[in-house]
């Protein structure tokens, strides 16, 4: 059985989670991401805002979580309080929002993914957090289809991004949080 958790980033897995983040955009977005957009995609860029968000994030309520496997760093995720929601949105205050949740390739379908997941709406259950929202680009099936097969859904609103090099769409899905 393979060595595999799922904790909090410190700051010497920045590196690693920026790493991660910039191979699996090139290879899962290939075909998503406008190919100019990717081609400005560099580590330092990536690793400064990691570095934010690891060693001084905006709130108690924002975290970015790693997952491992024996000494790798295979994957991460991030959360914190939803910041674009929209003026009929249900509990807006205890609402978070997760993005990215990102699992290298060739660490796929090892569960990662999964734990990573529950480990996030754990951490956001115990900020009272009561329902999450995640921003995914429309043609990302594969994130679609995880998340819809944990129960998320999507609840029909759509936005789309100006890349500078062509336009992103989005859509975005919920899950209520509340347990019951």
């Amino acid at each position: 059985m393979a060595d595999v958790s799922v904790r909090p980033a410190r700051p010497d897995d920045v590196g690693e989670i920026a790493r991660i983040q910039l191979e699996t955009w090139r290879l899962g977005y290939g075909s998503i991401v406008p190919q100019p957009v990717l081609d400005l995609l560099s580590v330092d860029t990536a690793q400064a805002a990691w570095d934010e968000a690891v060693l001084a994030p905006p709130s108690p309520r924002h975290h970015v979580l790693v997952a491992q496997e024996q000494q790798w760093l295979v994957g991460f995720a991030a959360l914190g309080p939803a910041d674009d929601l929209q003026p009929d949105d249900p509990g807006p205050e205890t609402t978070v929002a997760l993005g990215p949740l990102l699992v290298e390739p060739r660490w796929g379908r090892r569960g990662h993914g999964s734990r990573l997941l529950a480990a996030a709406v754990d951490h956001a259950r115990a900020d009272a957090m009561t329902r999450a929202i995640i921003w995914l680009p429309e043609g990302d099936t594969a994130s679609r289809e995880f998340f819809v097969s944990a129960g998320w859904a999507q609840d029909g609103l759509a936005r789309a991004l100006d890349t500078g090099s062509g336009e992103l769409r989005e859509i975005r899905l919920h899950v209520s949080l509340e347990e019951g």
